[in-house]
């Protein structure tokens, strides 16, 4: 029996414009009241995901949820941080040379200066709408090395991003979790923090084991979780190395792809 259903947002518990089917909303409803536990694990800050955690009223004790790609872990109700991992300002700054190298652009996730990048452009603009978090333009060199930094991430034409991943030094796959959390987002965080890591933080802490645990993804950035999970599910949009590695393939985000894997393997079973 599974006890624990670990949900992506974009491109996976989200429609294209970014809404969440009636469906889905009910059979997420239904598998709570079932004593399911559900919880959101996303790349976006907390702030990005409240919308949806309203809507689902997700948002008392005993609630958990996973941000930054799994660098953050809390319980909702209480704000108690079960899991914290994150990089520094040194770390950020490799990652901003090695943007400038690319020929690409970088952001980063600061507690004290929020969205932060050396240059405004396009994809942070992105980053700033889809989360509401205003962009604070600054060097990376005016941070000091060991100044907190959630993650760092090199962003651009999803073209040129690509090409730039085969040409990421090896040794920075030593130093950092990185992962690909849409066509234009490459992401660095600290080893540490990865969503299977977030996942297993929370049944951990409610005493579940992975076979018990349902994950659903589409990108790079859910494989972690998805190999952690009892089942992995990736969605129909997924990326092709997402399906790979997936035990099962949902229909798609826009097709109530979660609502049908919840109905089949946790309602009707």
């Amino acid at each position: 029996m599974y006890k624990l259903i670990a949900l992506d947002m974009d491109g996976t518990l989200l429609t294209s414009d970014k809404k969440i089917s009636d469906r889905t909303k009910l059979a997420i409803s239904q598998a709570r009241h079932k004593g399911v536990k559900v919880v959101l694990a996303s790349g976006r800050p907390l702030a990005g995901m409240q919308q949806a955690l309203n809507e689902l009223e997700m948002f008392g004790d005993n609630e958990f949820v996973v941000y930054f790609n799994g660098s953050m872990v809390k319980e909702i109700g209480t704000d108690k941080i079960i899991h914290n991992a994150m990089i520094d300002g040194k770390k950020a700054k490799q990652v901003a040379a090695l943007a400038d190298e690319l020929g690409l652009f970088c952001h980063a996730f600061s507690g004290e200066h929020g969205l932060i990048t050396p240059q405004n452009n396009e994809f942070t603009g992105i980053e700033s709408k889809i989360n509401q978090i205003p962009v604070t333009e600054m060097s990376f060199d005016a941070l000091s090395d060991d100044h907190p930094i959630i993650k760092a991430m090199i962003v651009g034409e999803p073209e040129k991003l690509t090409q730039a991943i085969t040409a990421i030094p090896a040794q920075l796959h030593d130093e950092f979790t990185i992962v690909q959390s849409a066509p234009f987002f490459l992401e660095f965080l600290d080893l540490q923090s990865n969503k299977g890591v977030g996942v297993k933080a929370i049944a951990d802490h409610l005493g579940i084991t992975a076979d018990e645990v349902i994950c659903m993804g589409d990108a790079e950035n859910d494989h972690h979780m998805l190999h952690y999970a009892g089942l992995g599910v990736a969605m129909e949009n997924a990326m092709p190395q997402t399906k790979a590695i997936a035990d099962i393939i949902a229909d798609s985000n826009n097709d109530d792809g979660v609502a049908k894997v919840i109905e089949q393997y946790v309602l009707n079973a």
